[in-house]
């Protein structure tokens, strides 16, 4: 199994582990500073350039999401 810091999952890994849809991901690109970051797969700075996300930051974000719900309830 491929270790987590170094995996790399593209958009529709990220909709189905997040439960986000794609234009949601991108309004917390935009307003939510603890979402992960992309990272470019190419030098390109197009618009729609490929770009994935690292699955360890993910987990990271899912995590706090989960223990922030803890927190909320109490």
């Amino acid at each position: 199994m491929s270790e987590p810091s170094i995996t790399l999952i593209r958009m529709p890994e990220l909709v189905a582990m997040t439960g986000l849809q794609r234009t949601t991901i991108y309004k917390r690109l935009k307003e939510d500073p603890t979402f992960p970051r992309p990272v470019p797969l190419s030098d390109s700075g197009a618009r729609g350039a490929a770009v994935a996300w690292v699955l360890a930051e993910v987990q990271s974000w899912l995590k706090a999401r989960i223990a922030a719900r803890g927190r909320a309830a109490a």
